[in-house]
């Protein structure tokens, strides 16, 4: 049977509002009010409502370039990223005909769009966005941040790293930049530098769940399974239904080989997220070394139902039906790997 794909990944984009007082509109203070309201809503998560009042704002004004950028980042929140790139593209539009495009001050358009870009992994587009926010602000520490990001995701950890270097010597409490880097140090085999940055973001920010989950993730590849249990342990006392935090947890039980808390928290990470695919796989392994092979065979096919194209959860079906003496079937999913 294959083991456990341990595979942490919990990096954040950084992006920006634009204030009134941080526009080139001088239009009436009526569109300066709508706009700020649409931040205050945003900020407090009503995006409906803060979309409602940028919509006003450029109603008063369609020229007004925060508003589109604001509404974008509304947008974004919402998960609606073809939005937030028409509204980045309106801004951005509104900024080249100005008379001063090149204005640093711009530079906060570019980075949302490519957080925008970055989050639909069109990468090239997104280290594009970022390069030119940096051509145009060279203390702009999220687009470091971010371009950072976006290499990561490439598996090009150097360049990645050297970017949150970058933004982290811009601004030294750049909490998303300690979090990404830790993720990029991890990735490249490094889980101590990346435990440093992971305990930097906690001096800074005790409640940061995300920080304590990725520093788990480093103490699970390190092999520190009880360390890693404690951080995954404390993500869930912040953040009770994250359903990646109780499957870790899970895989840090499977690996001490205590499988019936594995199986406990596999299944708690399943009722929180039905469709988490890879929980189904891993809750299969733990059934098949505690000998529960059908289980194991139901939990399979439901991985493989979900990820038809991965071949370990076939090959460990394969595995466990040979265990019960059904070759055929056993061969055909062998056949598969």
């Amino acid at each position: 049977m294959q083991g456990l794909n341990q595979e942490l990944v919990n990096a954040s984009y950084d992006s920006n509002f634009i204030y009134a007082n941080k526009t080139l509109s001088h239009k009436q203070d009526s569109v300066e009010v709508y706009n700020d309201q649409g931040i205050n809503h945003a900020e407090n998560g009503h995006y409906d409502l803060a979309i409602s009042y940028f919509n006003k704002a450029i109603e008063q004004d369609p020229g007004y370039i925060g508003s589109y950028c604001n509404r974008g980042i509304t947008y974004y929140c919402k998960g609606n990223h073809e939005k937030a790139i028409e509204d980045y593209n309106k801004a951005i539009k509104l900024v080249l005909a100005s008379e001063t495009p090149d204005d640093s001050r711009h530079s906060t358009i570019y980075t949302n769009r490519g957080a925008a870009y970055g989050s639909k992994d069109e990468h090239a587009k997104a280290i594009k966005d970022f390069t030119k926010a940096i051509e145009l602000n060279s203390r702009d520490a999220g687009a470091y941040n971010n371009r950072g990001l976006v290499y990561g995701n490439m598996l090009d950890f150097d360049r990645a790293i050297k970017d949150y270097n970058i933004a982290i010597e811009l601004n030294p409490d750049h909490v998303l930049a300690y979090n990404n880097r830790g993720l990029a140090y991890n990735l490249n085999g490094e889980p101590d530098r990346a435990i440093e940055d992971y305990d930097a973001v906690i001096r800074q920010n005790p409640d940061y769940a995300e920080a304590y989950y990725n520093r788990g993730g480093a103490y699970l590849t390190k092999g520190d399974i009880d360390q890693a249990i404690a951080d995954f342990t404390t993500t869930i006392q912040l953040k009770p239904n994250d359903s990646c935090a109780y499957n870790y947890r899970g895989v840090a039980y499977f690996n001490k080989g205590n499988f019936n808390q594995a199986i406990e928290e596999f299944t708690k990470a399943i009722e929180l997220d039905p469709d988490y695919a890879e929980v189904y796989h891993y809750r299969g392994n733990a059934y098949s070394l505690k000998g529960e092979v059908n289980l194991a065979i139901q939990d399979y096919t439901k991985a493989i139902e979900f990820k038809p194209d991965d071949a370990v959860p076939y090959y460990n079906r394969g595995v466990t039906y040979g265990r019960k003496g059904e070759f055929d079937t056993a061969i055909k999913d062998l056949i598969k790997r």
